[in-house]
């Protein structure tokens, strides 16, 4: 009897063990199998989550098949307490394994919500935008000028300050070409996300603020992005500045600079930065004055704020050291932070008979070699604006 009882025991611990062998294989095949996720989905991970909270999270958004099984995985993978905060794209057929692995790594949300300043030449924006899982686009839900007029003022949209309690919240600031110093500065100033200002004897040389897109975190200093920025463009102005054609008409990096920003200023089309190169260079080489608006423009202002009208004949007259009608060379600086390739431009400009140029009403230039052609030109755009001015 007793023989009897013990083998019918050791024959359920047999076939228990046979099935708790089969439930655990199942369990790793469930773990590492394709998921259920028949479109991408941002799982958000607030800071203080549990694994449970997450894993019940996924279920509930019909991403895994077994809450129970994604969070023995985590403890079997030793990854139960190594869960990071965060927004985290979940691809369409993420297995729990791949799913776990996203959430436990360190490094910057995948998707969620975005904040972009962009420092443009006139004006500066903040942007709210939201990706958008199954398009893998970011979709904007607000937008407001932080920085504008008093009569301007716009009320901060309520997406923002929504965004902007949410730990997760990435940031991201754009400086647009053709800036100025100023404009930057200020800019970053009116940033209530970042921390910090800069006196006024500390402001960065003109032109020496790379125009880039920068991550930073909530609560950066304003200092440290603005030495970001004089690095990145000091590091510019080496590596072009190595790859320079023999005989340009200036002979440093700082006139180099100069010139890339007068580029910058004088054309938005990258596709005419080494014609308009080539004529201010073709000007310098025959002892032609460059004749520049724009430098005009920043002697009046001096870089600060936007002139918003035309140049008056007083001014195109000055004796300003920024005014090219009247003095020979280049102006004693840079009037704008250039780009990478108005640098480019500069040190290896096209190689044309050009000395003229002027617009041509579809947002580019004609080009001219002599100045009864540039006349011809000219008298092209006067009618095209007054024929835009009737309507």
């Amino acid at each position: 009897m007793w023989r009897s009882i013990a083998s019918n025991a050791l024959t359920l611990f047999i076939v228990a063990l046979v099935a708790l062998a089969g439930v655990i294989a199942w369990g790793k095949r469930e773990f590492v199998a394709q998921g259920p996720l028949d479109q991408a989905i941002c799982l958000r991970v607030p800071s203080g989550s549990t694994m449970r909270r997450v894993s019940e999270n996924l279920s509930d958004q019909g991403a895994i098949s077994s809450p129970h099984i994604f969070r023995i995985g985590a403890e079997y993978s030793e990854k139960s307490q190594e869960l990071k905060a965060g927004s985290f794209l979940v691809d369409e057929g993420a297995s729990m394994a791949e799913i776990i692995d996203q959430i436990t790594s360190g490094g910057a949300s995948t998707c969620g919500t975005e904040v972009v300043y962009r420092i443009g030449v006139n004006r500066a924006e903040i942007q709210v935008r939201e990706l958008d899982p199954q398009t893998g686009s970011y979709v904007e839900t607000a937008e407001f000028d932080p920085i504008a007029e008093s009569d301007e003022v716009q009320e901060v949209p309520t997406e923002y300050t929504k965004v902007r309690a949410e730990a997760d919240t990435r940031y991201r600031v754009l400086v647009a070409e053709g800036t100025t110093v100023w404009r930057v500065v200020e800019s970053l100033k009116a940033a209530d996300f970042m921390t910090g200002s800069v006196e006024a004897d500390e402001m960065p040389a003109e032109g020496m603020l790379a125009p880039d897109s920068y991550e930073v975190r909530e609560g950066s200093d304003v200092d440290d992005l603005i030495a970001r920025m004089e690095a990145a463009q000091q590091q510019r102005i080496d590596t072009v500045w190595a790859t320079r054609v023999e005989g340009l008409p200036f002979d440093t990096p700082e006139e180099m600079l100069t010139m890339a920003s007068i580029i910058e200023k004088e054309t938005g089309l990258a596709e005419e930065r080494r014609q308009v190169a080539s004529v201010f260079e073709n000007r310098l080489r025959r002892g032609m004055r460059l004749q520049t608006d724009p430098t005009v423009i920043y002697g009046v202002t001096n870089g600060v704020g936007v002139l918003g009208r035309g140049l008056r004949q007083s001014e195109l007259q000055s004796n300003s050291p920024y005014n090219t009608y009247v003095i020979e060379g280049m102006p004693p600086g840079p009037i704008a932070n250039p780009g990478l390739e108005a640098m480019q431009a500069a040190v290896n400009p096209d190689e044309t008979p050009y000395l003229f140029f002027v617009a041509d009403g579809t947002g580019g230039h004609a080009f001219a070699e002599t100045l009864v052609e540039h006349n011809a030109n000219v008298a092209k755009w006067r009618q095209i604006e007054a024929e835009r001015a009737s309507q």
